[in-house]
């Protein structure tokens, strides 16, 4: 919610439209909170766009399988948590302390939603993706041009060699839940032809935090965006907020490298995880070049964000973008 805020507040976006599938969280309980969002920052004319309830192949019953064989998998999304209540069902969107919206979904699905807003403005569109890859692979699959047609892809996913004592990452430093929820999605993705295909990756997200001095800044402002952060923040990695950001202004990032990533689709040991190769040293077997983030100027990132967090939200224009 808070990358989709920076995106909605920057007087240089105009957003299509949100799709939504089910990553950290279920798709529905999802819609149902981006709608609320909405609702509370004065933006209901953004359409909200249901996607992927599962994965292509992968599923909740399939790890707890591969589980008995390779090791515990510590973070599961939906799967295996749920922020302050008990872990749930597809279809139980748990109370909204936030409040239930009154207004509702778009009735096209995510897939054809892209497709078609690609297809209007041809050439001008950035897809950010901050989850699974699930919708993006089979908007693919509808329309193969998709890809070629948009401006550019920036996600946040993947993970190569992190420098951290976090336990989800210090033993598996290759395995990021957004490659890893539907990994035959994020082969498909790589193996597009985006004209700029841009990662910030588990790496970089974690040299940043939202600190308590972060949201107190934010919660000096009186905007509805401002203080629905000030009030629901809590201290973790900028994952998306660092995508979000360093897309609107990429010289919040100082050091970059042109990999080739991939997705291990395997289903072994290291199923899901990141795979990277350095030029010249790729399988050549339609793996795409990335722009993978290294390091950022975290001061000069955290004044931005907290800009956008607590600037008034503008109506939309300017550059168009489809935040999935």
């Amino acid at each position: 919610m808070q990358s989709v805020l920076a995106l909605i507040n920057s007087p240089e976006t105009d957003v299509l439209g949100i799709t939504v599938l089910t990553g950290d969280g279920w798709r529905d309980e999802e819609v149902q909170h981006t709608l609320r969002l909405l609702e509370i920052i004065g933006r209901s004319d953004i359409p909200v766009v249901p996607g992927a309830v599962f994965p292509l192949v992968n599923s909740k019953e399939y790890i707890a399988r591969w589980e008995t064989l390779y090791g515990k998998v510590i973070y599961q999304g939906a799967w295996n948590f749920a922020k302050k209540h008990p872990v749930h069902g597809p279809w139980e969107i748990p109370p909204m302390p936030e409040g239930t919206p009154s207004t509702k979904a778009a009735s096209e699905d995510a897939a054809h939603f892209m497709v078609r807003m690609v297809h209007q403005f041809p050439h001008d569109v950035t897809i950010y993706a901050a989850g699974p890859m699930t919708d993006l692979a089979l908007a693919i699959a509808l329309d193969a041009k998709i890809a070629e047609l948009t401006k550019e892809l920036i996600v946040m996913g993947g993970s190569i060699n992190p420098h951290t004592d976090d336990p989800e990452f210090r033993l598996t430093p290759r395995r990021e839940f957004n490659f890893w929820m539907d990994p035959e999605a994020s082969h498909a993705v790589l193996h597009a032809r985006w004209p700029r295909l841009v990662l910030t990756t588990v790496d970089i997200s974690v040299k940043t935090r939202m600190e308590k001095s972060l949201i107190a800044q934010v919660a000096k402002s009186t905007t509805p965006a401002a203080q629905y952060v000030a009030k629901y923040a809590e201290a973790n990695y900028l994952w998306d907020e660092l995508a979000a950001v360093a897309w609107l202004d990429p010289s919040v990032i100082t050091k970059w490298e042109k990999l080739y990533i991939d997705v291990d689709v395997d289903h072994g040991a290291s199923y899901g995880d990141t795979l990277s190769w350095a030029p010249g040293q790729q399988p050549d077997m339609g793996e795409a070049l990335v722009e993978v983030q290294n390091d950022l100027d975290k001061e000069k990132f955290y004044r931005l964000y907290v800009e956008l967090l607590t600037r008034p939200t503008p109506p939309a224009h300017g550059v168009a973008a489809a935040v999935n």
